[in-house]
């Protein structure tokens, strides 16, 4: 069974639903202040996701670091290392932005 373009962009989304938040928020940016009101609302009330995503990129990280280790260590693979190390920053990054993020939606009283 061959799969189609329509199945391939569909796996893509959920990879890139299952590892990014973005998809989650609405632009609270709209023209008049009831639909920016609304869309701070679904905001905070979709930042209850939030830390499903910090734990997995946490996960991802520690499983990057020690992977890095072992291929630096273990094996003398250097240059393999580092691209784990790197992944393991990238990861470290990305949890403190979503950390700051969960606690602007949890103490900040919303800009209207």
């Amino acid at each position: 069974m061959a799969t189609t373009h329509h199945e391939v962009l569909r796996l893509r989304q959920l990879i890139y639903r299952y590892w990014f938040f973005g998809w989650l928020f609405e632009d609270v940016n709209r023209a008049s202040l009831f639909e920016r009101a609304a869309a701070w609302r679904h905001n905070r009330h979709q930042a209850r996701w939030l830390p499903v995503y910090l734990r997995r990129w946490a996960v991802l990280t520690l499983l990057s670091f020690a992977f890095g280790a072992v291929m630096e260590h273990g094996l003398q693979a250097h240059m393999l290392s580092a691209v784990l190390y790197v992944q393991a920053i990238l990861g470290v990054t990305f949890n403190a932005v979503t950390s700051v993020i969960l606690l602007g939606f949890k103490f900040l009283p919303g800009p209207f």
